[in-house]
């Protein structure tokens, strides 16, 4: 079945665009021209993916990502204008799973929507133990399920996908790198800001202090682990 997915833009000239190139994958597309009319055309159907652009009339990008999050975790892909990285950073921390830097070309942006739907898909667990902890959290691979003090987290696919890593690799330090390729794609391996905004709101919906943290430590100049409990 064609994934769905919803494009939101007050520019008629990316509307169009952005339309055609992913009706021509294959993807069925539904459109919005402001934030308002695209918190209704999602409410009204179901959405595989939203790409979000910022500026726009009546209600912008950052408040209908902020509003999406408090009900879905659907991926969104935030559209921002060159140079403005203040707004990717914002895009990101608000919980959106990518950007696009306008202009964009077909390729990019084709290859990023297949990155991100990639990223969505289910993850299992092929090991034996169905479930996983580590001081006061808990992961149930089976349900993907997470908890906290016996309180259930809502997590991104993306944010779920990065847990994973680290409950996989515990005592191991895993760098950037191997973080970025593992979870987003080779494509993104030198995408650090991703990367850091996605530790941050991982810690902050994980650690009881997210500025001193138990479960996902940071090793200045070598990367990330979560580092064994003491018996």
């Amino acid at each position: 079945m064609a994934k769905h997915i919803l494009v939101v833009d007050d520019e008629p000239r990316y509307l169009r665009l952005l339309e055609a190139n992913l009706r021509t994958e294959g993807y069925e597309v539904s459109v919005a021209q402001d934030g308002v009319q695209a918190l209704d055309v999602f409410s009204a159907q179901p959405i595989d993916l939203v790409l979000l652009d910022v500026m726009m009339p009546r209600l912008d990008g950052f408040g209908v990502c902020q509003r999406l999050r408090e009900f879905s975790n659907v991926p969104i892909v935030m559209l921002t204008a060159r140079g403005e990285e203040q707004d990717r950073v914002r895009g990101l921390d608000l919980g959106a799973d990518d950007y696009l830097v306008k202009p964009f070309s077909a390729t990019e942006l084709l290859a990023r929507v297949r990155a991100v739907l990639r990223r969505a898909q289910p993850v299992t667990d092929s090991g034996q133990t169905r479930f996983f902890m580590h001081d006061n959290l808990r992961i149930d691979f089976a349900r993907a399920e997470v908890w906290i003090n016996e309180q259930a987290v809502s997590l991104s696919a993306t944010e779920y996908r990065l847990l994973l890593q680290f409950a996989h690799h515990i005592g191991k330090i895993l760098t950037s790198e191997d973080l970025l390729t593992s979870v987003w794609g080779v494509e993104y391996k030198s995408d650090k800001e991703i990367l850091w905004v996605s530790i941050a709101r991982l810690r902050q919906k994980l650690e009881e202090d997210a500025h001193n943290p138990r479960h996902i430590v940071t090793r200045s100049g070598l990367g990330y682990l979560m580092p064994p409990v003491e018996s």
